[in-house]
């Protein structure tokens, strides 16, 4: 067996980030008219680049979810559901920690968490629950508070793909990924102690780049003709770092590597079993001589159907568009029956009267808007992350959330939900009481800041808040410039108000909301950002 650490790890462990004293949070349990004598379970289901514009229950077209809209009709939908920073593992690090990424210190993608810092499921564990994290985490180590853990290295492969468990062993499991994360989910469901509580996070590898789909979904949109978003031939105009991103459908997305245009299959040459030992090894090399087969097939055909249309332009653009969606919403449809084929266990076996169920996203994702794919930026497609939930009893079906919720407040809220005390160093506020429909004091603001560049789509730093009305923005970097945007009147983030006349007042008022946010979590780097030119 491969030695997982160095699989998994590969860079060295971060410095123990220090952070201010805050005294815990009491228990916030649900309320007596719904409370339960038992525990509730929770299972967490964390999907990847898995935007809310590809979720029927948020009104998409593009693609039906059936499982995923039954959680969101017995249960609750967030509709402002946001992130405090659009990337795939700094999302992960904000859930465990319930703080911003200046605060647990993962503020890029492909670094190492810090392990040595407290998690929310260690205060589970205190109130007697067992805990367990399957499939992808994409933290570069195993953090503390599981019980049992076995996660993709990396990113890992849609097919036969390894996984690092809670022994640090590497062990290779056939098939595809999606199916294999529910079946080493089940299984622990079944060999767990049936005396105890449970916390699982189930971790799916899709809808992650480059779109691979299991074998029965190869095809399943080709006879579809998707339309074009509205804001797919943006022009940019008044947005400086939308002019100069790397992130496009036209330039940016590959044929060969994310479209499987002309892709040998068997330049490796067939196996008759899946490689076991070697991390370098790509997502064709991984496949069986069968899996390759049928891959094969199927993209030798989308091949020749390019070479034959001869294509530039914007007929190209389109194109690539339709191929990216047709695998995109491919890998997304068997996410679906995968959530669906755990709702039936839960069914089956009678958990599901006392167990919370949640389907989210680490973050959203663009669909061709503004003629993009991939994250990142403050706008809207990105910014936003579906969240629906389920508690039989406690959270009323065909529930409505439209306040506006942070990933910081998902370890309060799921805290609160089993009555445990919420510790300190969690910056976010529990929201059960939205979900159950009381009264509370909600937030109007919620704060943002994203740090990658230049690498690997050039979208440039920036931090901002979002309020009901208004999203406002601070990019620095290479250029150092403001963008304003009224959501109600432009959801699409296309016109940028800052500076516009008659906005004067707004944007005073935006600023001083957005320093207020910037000190109430100690975010030193846009305070002297700030400072340098306000």
């Amino acid at each position: 067996m491969i030695n997982s650490i160095k699989i998994l790890i590969g860079l060295p462990v971060l410095l123990l980030i220090v952070i201010g004293y805050i005294p815990p949070q009491p228990a916030t349990p649900p309320p007596a008219a719904h409370r339960k004598a038992v525990l509730p379970n929770i299972i967490f289901i964390f999907s990847d680049d898995h935007t809310h514009q590809a979720i029927s229950a948020y009104g998409s077209k593009l693609a039906r979810t059936p499982n995923i809209d039954r959680i969101a009709n017995e249960g609750a939908m967030l509709h402002t559901n946001i992130v405090t920073n659009s990337i795939c593992g700094p999302s992960r690090a904000t859930l465990l920690t319930g703080q911003f990424s200046h605060v647990n210190g993962y503020k890029l993608n492909e670094k190492v968490f810090d392990v040595r810092q407290s998690v929310f499921p260690e205060e589970l564990q205190k109130n007697g629950y067992q805990t367990a994290w399957i499939g992808k985490l994409h933290l570069g180590d195993l953090p503390k508070g599981f019980d049992y853990m076995n996660v993709l290295p990396g990113h890992g492969h849609y097919y036969n793909s390894l996984f690092v468990n809670s022994k640090k062993d590497t062990v290779q499991y056939p098939g595809y990924v999606t199916n294999v994360i529910t079946k080493l989910s089940l299984d622990w469901l079944g060999q767990r102690d049936p005396a105890k509580p449970f916390f699982l996070v189930v971790g799916h590898k899709a809808t992650h780049r480059e779109w691979l789909p299991d074998l029965p979904d190869l095809g399943a949109y080709d006879k579809v003709t998707f339309p074009l978003p509205a804001t797919f031939y943006d022009d940019y105009k008044g947005r400086l770092a939308a002019q100069d991103q790397d992130m496009t459908i036209d330039k940016t997305m590959r044929l060969k590597e994310d479209l499987k245009v002309h892709v040998d299959f068997n330049s490796d040459g067939p196996t008759a079993q899946p490689p076991i030992d070697s991390r370098k090894q790509g997502a064709y090399q991984r496949l069986t001589a069968d899996q390759k087969k049928i891959f094969a097939a199927y993209y030798d055909r989308i091949s020749r159907e390019f070479d034959e249309k001869k294509l530039s332009g914007k007929a190209l653009v389109e194109w690539k568009y339709q191929r990216y969606l047709k695998d995109y919403l491919s890998v997304a449809n068997s996410l679906d029956r995968n959530i669906g084929e755990l709702l039936n266990y839960l069914d089956k076996t009678g958990l599901a009267k006392n167990t919370v169920i949640v389907y989210a996203s680490d973050q959203g994702f663009y669909l061709g808007e503004h003629g993009w794919f991939d994250k990142r930026f403050i706008y809207e497609e990105s910014l936003k992350t579906p969240f629906v939930i389920r508690y039989p009893g406690v959270i009323k079906p065909h529930t409505h959330i439209n306040q506006l919720i942070s990933n910081i407040d998902w370890a309060p809220t799921l805290l609160s939900l089993t009555g445990t005390a919420i510790p300190g160093y969690i910056q976010g506020k529990s929201f059960l009481p939205l979900l159950t429909g009381a009264k509370t004091n909600w937030r109007k603001e919620a704060y943002y800041h994203y740090y990658e560049f230049p690498q690997p789509h050039h979208v440039y730093p920036h931090f901002g808040i979002r309020t009901e009305q208004y999203t406002l923005a601070r990019f620095y970097g290479p250029k150092d410039f403001w963008e304003l945007y009224d959501i109600k009147q432009d959801p699409h983030n296309l016109h940028n108000l800052y500076g516009a006349k008659g906005y004067e007042t707004i944007t005073a008022d935006l600023k001083r909301r957005l320093t207020q946010e910037i000190d109430k979590y100690n975010d030193k780097e846009a305070r002297a950002l700030l400072a340098s030119n306000p």
